[in-house]
């Protein structure tokens, strides 16, 4: 999956849990759990914009490869 696909996932995920949450259907329980699981996605949403934002800024050497990191 390369890095856009990945900030896509991301924020499809996201987007599918919250309107989970917005339609007042889950039980409290279900609802903490989605909460912890965007809390996660969240962060590893943050991590791939901040490699990619360092990626960015330092650019890796002529023939060094860069490995897309794949989503949990």
């Amino acid at each position: 999956m390369n890095t856009v696909d990945q900030l896509e996932y991301y924020t499809r995920q996201l987007e599918e849990a919250a309107a989970q949450l917005r339609g007042g259907e889950l039980e409290p329980e279900q609802a903490a759990r989605l909460v912890e699981e965007c809390a996660r996605l969240a962060g590893d949403a943050a991590g791939e914009l901040d490699r990619r934002v360092r990626l960015a800024a330092d650019p890796p050497a002529p023939g060094q490869t860069v490995l897309p990191t794949e989503p949990d």
